[in-house]
Formats: C-alpha cells, structure tokens, sequence
C-alpha cells in the first residue's frame, strides 16, 4: 500500500504576528480594559476555564459588551467551552455575534471534534474569515493530532492554530510540570510536528510561575527551540520574554533578505543550490527566507497598531 503523502500547506492563510498571546477571562472587564496598553500579539478572551459554571452567561454578556467595541490592533480570539459541555452551543452562537478573529475550542481530541464546530459555525451564518484554533491539551489529543491538524487540508476548512494545553495535559496523565518540562517535551513536540503536517501555526502552553522571568524566559526559549511559534500567555509581565524569544531579530532578517536577494540575481536564477559566504544554500533555505521575511513584515505591522 502507498503511503499517503500530506497535502502542501494552503497557502491563503495570511502570516500573523503570534509571538506573544495573552489569556484574559471574558468576565473581567477591568482586565480587558488594559488590553489596549499591552504590547503581546494577540489576546485570548477566555470563556472556558476562568468562568465558575454559573458565571458563564454574564460572562457571554460582558463579551458582547466588549467585542462591539474593542480596538482593531491585534488578532482577538474567543475560547468556548466544549460543545459537548452544557454551555458550548451558547458559547459559539455568542462568538459568531461577537465577531472575534477565530475561536479556541477547547480539548480537540479528534477530527470529528472539528468538523462539529465547523459545521456548527456554517449553520449560525458565520463568516469565513472567523477562523479555528484548537487546543491539544489530552492523551487522544495527542494520540489524534496528526489526523486533526489533517482536517485544516479539506476544503474550506478554518482551522488555523494549534495551542498546547500543557496544564491539563499533565493533570491528565499525571506528569510533573518540572523545570525544563522534561516530560512534556515528547508530547509538545508532537504538537509541533502535526501542526507543520497541517500547514498551522503552534503555540506552546502557559508558565504558571508568572512573576519568575528567569523561567519565563528560559521557557520561551525552549519553545522558540522547539519550533513554537509562540507562547500563551497568563500575566502582561510575561509578554516581553515571549515577544524577544519569538520574534525575528536583526541578524537573522539581514540573513534572510542576503539569501532572497540572491537567489534573485540574475546568474542564479533557476538554480536549485547556491554559495553565500562560504556555505551551500538551497531552494528549502530560500522558502525559509521568505517565510521569515513574511513574519518581519507582519511584526512590523503589529507594532504600528495594524492586526
């Protein structure tokens, strides 16, 4: 039997700025009020796992009050509560109302967990530019991320991000959240390798230990090792760590523009292999390169006020 090879990535999925991407519970008005004077990528407003059971529709409400109204400067996601849960159809009819860039579906255990949200999202109206974001966060998570993140290759499909919930995934499996995440990193970079499989975005999970920036810091780095394309977030004093970590420094922008330009040359185009400054570059470098020019343009966009 011939192995099925995975679909290229889509390439209509625009490069977002995610270096940085703060959780902010959907019922804390003050919280959200200083979103505006923080400088992460984008914001989480959190239905799910910051709201008691019975704060859950004040906090739709407080939602609606604050998506009419937020500043356009940034990408803005909604996490509902699971749509097997009592509160996850209310929570996607609010999303679709309240308009946010994409929503997080929590505990994605299986493909079916995202065609179910996609196909609820199709029967409320939503339109297509409302993307999906989905949390692999148990062991069928894990197990299925591969035939999950294939779902972003159907047609039409909004799944966009993958976010490693690596507080309930050591709760589930009993694994220490040591320093170094020891454990965990078998399982994080599952999360990577699937999402790249899906042409998706990764996010690695939250540091708890919000006012050591020694971890944080060491954190970040880890998961920019990794191949994380950002951190979430759960305190604005972690967003400096994540945004130096992930973002594109200098050095490697220059390094980046020296292989475009030349492979641009002239004498070089059509060439599948080149030398630049001693060592060998190839057409995968060149894609690189631009993928990472791509991320400057995008970063340099954010930091202008633009989404």
């Amino acid at each position: 039997m011939t192995e099925k090879k995975p679909i290229a990535a889509s390439s209509d999925r625009p490069v977002r700025p995610r270096r940085s991407v703060l959780y902010v519970p959907a019922n804390n008005e003050r919280a959200l009020g200083k979103i505006a004077s923080l400088d992460c990528d984008a914001v989480i407003v959190d239905l799910e796992d910051s709201v008691a059971p019975d704060g859950k529709e004040a906090a739709r409400q407080a939602c609606a009050r604050w998506f009419s109204s937020r500043p356009m400067d940034r990408e803005y996601i909604l996490r509902i509560n699971a749509l097997s849960s009592p509160w996850g159809s209310d929570d996607l009819a609010a999303a679709v109302r309240c308009a946010p860039d994409a929503v997080l579906l929590p505990k994605a255990d299986k493909p079916q967990d995202i065609r179910a949200i996609e196909a609820g999202l199709r029967d409320l109206g939503a339109p297509d530019n409302l993307r999906l974001w989905a949390m692999i966060e148990t062991p069928a998570g894990i197990c299925n991320a591969r035939a999950i993140a294939e779902t972003a290759h159907a047609p039409g499909s909004r799944l966009d991000c993958f976010v490693a919930g690596t507080n309930d995934l050591a709760k589930e499996t009993g694994t220490a959240l040591s320093p170094g995440r020891t454990y965990l990193v078998p399982w994080l970079m599952e999360i990577v390798l699937s999402a790249r499989y899906g042409g998706l975005d990764a996010l690695d999970g939250v540091l708890n230990e919000f006012r050591d920036a020694g971890a944080i810091a060491a954190e970040c780095r880890q998961g920019r090792e990794m191949g994380f394309d950002g951190k979430t977030l759960i305190h604005p004093a972690q967003i400096e760590a994540a945004n130096a970590a992930f973002g594109v420094s200098g050095d490697r922008e220059a390094d980046a523009r020296l292989i475009v330009d030349t492979f641009d040359k002239p004498e070089n185009r059509g060439k599948g292999v080149i030398r630049i400054d001693g060592r060998m570059v190839e057409l995968l470098h060149l894609e690189q390169a631009k993928k990472t020019l791509e991320k400057v343009r995008a970063q340099r966009a954010r930091s202008k006020g633009n989404p």
